[in-house]
């Protein structure tokens, strides 16, 4: 009798021991998971490499907010359209359900958003617009970002603001800035919005200007570097004002500037757009005069929450605010030395 006793207790132990860990298992199964594919056009570019990071981080912080788990798989496409085609495939191949996209090549949108139609996956463009046309083939398709005028206009504004307030960029004194532009990719339309509407607004405000050369530098520091390498040997100290449709460009003429041990007040007006961290960086020691924030943590936050709406089948109005049903615009603003600290700060 006191084995068959001793036997039943053990065995009473062994249950509440197995039965827990069956519970605890069983919850684990339940929790919800949401994958996420997000194609980056380029993860070394300085700005797109800030929205990965960003989203990364968000994720986390989503999960512990709402008790779910977020699986992120972040693939470079590294400037090829046929291989962030392949990834997306992929993504949608192991059933994916959302689809991120900073597309190559914008052209190329309505491919990546037929695919994903058809497979009946939600798709979300950031920061590099597809055509309006591309963006009405279906009711699923959206974009996060930023208006490219806009960005263009702060520009303009940061140097027409400096003027105002004594600053002298004409250094020659004949009443005209002379100006260099280093732009962005060809056929993006930031790069194009960026440039026109930089100079417009000087020109508008009664500044009278003069383009000494303008080329392509593709986002990058490198090419930048050397484009106004070239320049400053072929016109050196002519060029007054460089206009820089990002941040990586204008450090890039930064570069060139200091490889010739310029000193700081003898560099041209520098501009910039993004305000990443290494422009922070130059906009404190006086080498980059202004530059306009593109908001990556706000572009992350968008698209997890967006993408957590999609999931769930909720409201989209109470996660983000859409115009004209599928855009998500993200305010620009402006950084210079006046108000730099809110920025760093944030950081």
């Amino acid at each position: 009798m006191k084995k068959f006793v001793l036997r039943a207790v053990a065995i009473l132990l062994l249950l509440n021991l197995i039965f827990p860990l069956a519970a605890c298992g069983g919850a684990e199964d339940d929790v919800t998971t949401i994958r996420i594919g997000v194609a980056l056009y380029k993860q070394d570019d300085t700005f797109i490499s800030l929205v990965s990071q960003e989203l990364e981080k968000y994720a986390m912080e989503k999960e512990a907010e709402l008790g779910i788990k977020i699986n992120l798989y972040i693939s470079d496409g590294n400037g090829s359209q046929s291989a962030q085609n392949e990834q997306i495939d992929r993504f949608l191949d192991r059933g994916y359900d959302i689809i991120c996209v900073n597309v190559v090549d914008r052209t190329a949108a309505a491919v990546l958003i037929d695919k994903a139609q058809n497979a009946e996956v939600p798709i979300i463009f950031f920061n590099r617009e597809p055509v309006y046309e591309d963006m009405m083939r279906w009711h699923n398709v959206y974009y996060v970002g930023s208006d490219g005028a806009g960005s263009g206009v702060l520009q303009g504004q940061i140097i027409l603001n400096a003027i105002e307030n004594g600053t002298v960029i004409d250094r020659n004194g004949d009443g005209v800035l002379q100006y260099v532009m280093l732009e962005g990719e060809p056929g993006h339309q930031d790069a194009l919005l960026r440039t026109e509407n930089s100079v417009r607004v000087l020109t508008a405000s009664g500044i009278a200007v003069e383009k000494l050369a303008g080329d392509s530098a593709n986002w990058q520091r490198g090419q930048a570097l050397e484009k106004m390498r070239t320049w400053l040997r072929d016109m050196g100290e002519s060029i007054e004002l460089v206009i820089a449709n990002n941040d990586d460009m204008a450090l890039g003429a930064i570069d060139a500037c200091t490889e010739l041990e310029m000193a700081v007040e003898d560099m041209p007006f520098i501009v910039g757009v993004d305000a990443t961290p290494p422009a922070l960086i130059a906009l404190q020691d006086g080498t980059l005069k202004g530059t306009v924030l593109n908001d990556a943590e706000g572009q992350a936050h968008a698209m997890i929450n967006l993408s957590c709406a999609l999931a769930f089948d909720e409201p989209i109005s109470a996660a983000v605010e859409l115009v004209d049903g599928n855009y998500i615009w993200l305010p620009y603003v402006t950084v210079t030395l006046d108000n730099i600290e809110d920025f760093l700060e944030e950081e």
